[in-house]
């Protein structure tokens, strides 16, 4: 990956909307410049998805969000490939990380209210023959997601102590 690539990644990253034109003269490269690196990350997969960070806390939706820590026994000649595939292809399913320590996945799961997260748990994942063991957590709150802070600053309301 070249170092134009990166550069272009990363100003993607922090804003999708941004123009090649734009991008183009914030690195002092050509526009077509940056047209062929975008084409190319596209193309070889590493550009997915242009995605929008939506803070749910403020739109009337009453989503509900848990994290689960899912112990697993490795499947012979897959490991655990073969398992977070099955997980991942629920529609209920956010994401699914491979984690090192206490537990072998992190899956994220969304639904419309708290028992069908529960019973996403008890009825789909729990009974995979693989899983040996879970372990659920609600998202009360989320304060900051992908590098954007939900929260504004409503500054320091203390009153200034002095000696």
């Amino acid at each position: 990956m070249s170092e134009l690539q990166l550069k272009v990644l990363e100003l993607l990253k922090e804003d999708a909307r941004r123009a090649p034109e734009l991008i183009a003269t914030m690195l002092d490269v050509t526009e077509e410049e940056v047209k062929d690196a975008i084409a190319a990350l596209e193309q070889d997969h590493v550009i997915v998805k242009y995605a929008t960070v939506v803070n749910w806390s403020k739109v009337d939706n009453d989503k509900v969000t848990a994290l689960i820590e899912v112990q697993i026994t490795p499947e012979r000649g897959r490991g655990f490939e073969g398992i977070a595939e099955r997980i991942y292809l629920y529609p209920e399913v956010k994401s699914v990380y491979l984690m090192s320590g206490a537990y072998d996945l992190l899956v994220e799961v969304e639904g419309k209210s708290l028992r069908q997260v529960a019973n996403f748990v008890s009825d789909k994942l729990s009974p995979i023959d693989a899983v040996l063991s879970t372990k659920t957590f609600f998202i009360l709150k989320k304060y900051k997601q992908d590098g954007i802070i939900f929260e504004e600053d409503e500054g320091d309301h203390r009153l200034m102590v002095s000696p």
